[in-house]
């Protein structure tokens, strides 16, 4: 089937319907989304002669995709997150606003609601015998150097077998194990007392691997640490770094590594000191630079859908 019906009057009309573009209700910026991503959808099939069948698994993948709960993780793996922050990269370039911590991808798996602590937090909640201590430290500047006080650091990252909590499949782990977020002090300095992480792969049933496959791609994460921070007249950051020395960290499937941030590991000791698992602990020194509102708005935050939990008494426990 080769025939080109797109730019038909019919087709044409068929669009403006089904995106009641001209109903003179509903919302129009959707009807105006609506419109367009389907007429580019349409004129696809018409231009690949996409057939049937494709269409319909087209379809059925979608169904698979929700079922599965990785829609955000998708888009992770096909790098729109990551498109989305080139855009703002551009804007930011476009104002002339420079010299910040560079963003990177959210990934799906944040989950709101740690247990905030002054300063230091330890969040190894759970065993991990497969995994050694490390600290993760720094401090938080404006665009001058100047300490932030108040600002709110938040960090997570995976378990020793590529698992984050809330969402580990084996149950073993406690909703906030690896989590946690702390409040700098006048010096703008925070702190946290963890395990050295793992990187992940896709659920290798799951919808997202399933395309891959199809695109001959790979699934898999170089280790690395989440991290959101805010604070009063500076935009939050979304970043996270990759551990130096990840043999993926230029093949991420999700497109998050930036050179700016792989920051250098290195080994201390006096960890028993410090209430960590050994004496001998990684140490990792990660400074944050935020950048201030534009035009009096915080234009990097984005608002979407994420996981919630109650803290436990063991996931406030104090470091």
């Amino acid at each position: 089937m080769s025939a080109k019906v797109f730019e038909t009057k019919e087709v044409q009309d068929l669009l403006k319907a089904a995106a009641n573009l001209n109903g003179g209700n509903g919302n129009a910026r959707f009807q105006q989304v609506v419109y367009r991503l389907l007429g580019d959808l349409f004129k696809a099939i018409d231009d690949l002669d996409i057939t049937p069948d494709e269409v319909w698994a087209g379809v059925n993948y979608l169904n698979k995709l929700g079922q599965d709960g990785e829609a955000a993780l998708l888009a992770a793996g096909l790098g729109l997150e990551k498109y989305l922050d080139i855009r703002m990269d551009a804007a930011d370039k476009a104002v002339g606003l420079e010299g910040g911590t560079p963003r990177t991808i959210e990934g799906p798996l944040y989950v709101a609601g740690a247990p905030v602590r002054e300063g230091v937090s330890r969040i190894d909640l759970n065993a991990d015998a497969d995994a050694g201590p490390l600290v993760i430290h720094g401090t938080v500047t404006d665009l001058d150097g100047k300490p932030l006080a108040g600002a709110l650091v938040e960090c997570w990252h995976a378990n020793s077998k590529g698992f984050y909590s809330h969402f580990d499949p084996t149950g073993a782990q406690d909703d906030f194990n690896l989590r946690g977020a702390v409040k700098t002090g006048a010096d703008g300095k925070y702190e946290f007392r963890t395990l050295m992480p793992v990187g992940y792969g896709c659920p290798p049933h799951g919808a997202t691997q399933q395309l891959l496959d199809g695109l001959g791609r790979h699934g898999n994460r170089p280790a690395h640490v989440h991290f959101f921070v805010s604070a009063d007249n500076s935009r939050k950051l979304t970043t996270q770094f990759n551990i130096e020395g990840d043999p993926l960290i230029w093949d991420d499937f999700a497109y998050a590594t930036r050179e700016e941030l792989i920051p250098q590991v290195t080994e201390k000791t006096g960890g028993t000191a410090l209430g960590l698992k050994a004496d001998t602990y990684k140490d990792i020194e990660f400074n944050v630079t935020l950048t201030p509102f534009v035009q009096g708005k915080d234009n990097q935050l984005v608002h979407r859908l994420r996981a919630e939990a109650t803290a436990t008494a063991t996931a406030t426990a104090t470091a």
